[in-house]
């Protein structure tokens, strides 16, 4: 499943997060670090998925 998350977090970060940890802090971080720039996006949510 790791996989998929990590394919989605590449896509859309928002929703790979959002797989991962649900709606809360690490979402909303997300999708503001997306709009601020796709790339911080992506590397948070490869963060989030990683470590847990």
């Amino acid at each position: 499943m790791d996989i998929v998350r990590i394919i989605l977090a590449i896509l859309l970060p928002p929703l790979g997060v959002f797989l991962q940890v649900g709606i809360g802090l690490q979402f909303w971080l997300n999708i503001l670090l997306t709009i601020l720039g796709y790339i911080p996006g992506i590397i948070h949510a490869l963060w989030v998925i990683l470590r847990r």
